[in-house]
């Protein structure tokens, strides 16, 4: 799922593109991904979307639970 350009290596905090509410999240803190890995599933107007990882690199936290609802800009997670 597009969203966020990424020029850089710093932390990365993802945001949620659109309101919704927290059906899985598929990462934890310590966790290393790859870039396009599925990291949160939001449903928003009753379809699922997966937010991918934009770059490969190590969750240090994680800012949601499942079953929250979220407006569209929340930080979800941080990347590093």
């Amino acid at each position: 799922f597009a969203g966020q350009a990424v020029a850089h290596d710093g932390p990365l905090d993802v945001l949620a593109p659109m309101p919704g509410k927290i059906v899985r999240v598929l990462v934890g803190p310590g966790q290393e991904v790859e870039q396009d890995q599925g990291m949160v599933v939001i449903e928003a107007m009753k379809m699922q979307n997966e937010l991918r990882a934009p770059r490969a690199g190590r969750i240090t936290q994680v800012h949601v639970d499942e079953g929250v609802g979220i407006e569209a800009g929340a930080r979800l997670l941080r990347l590093e």
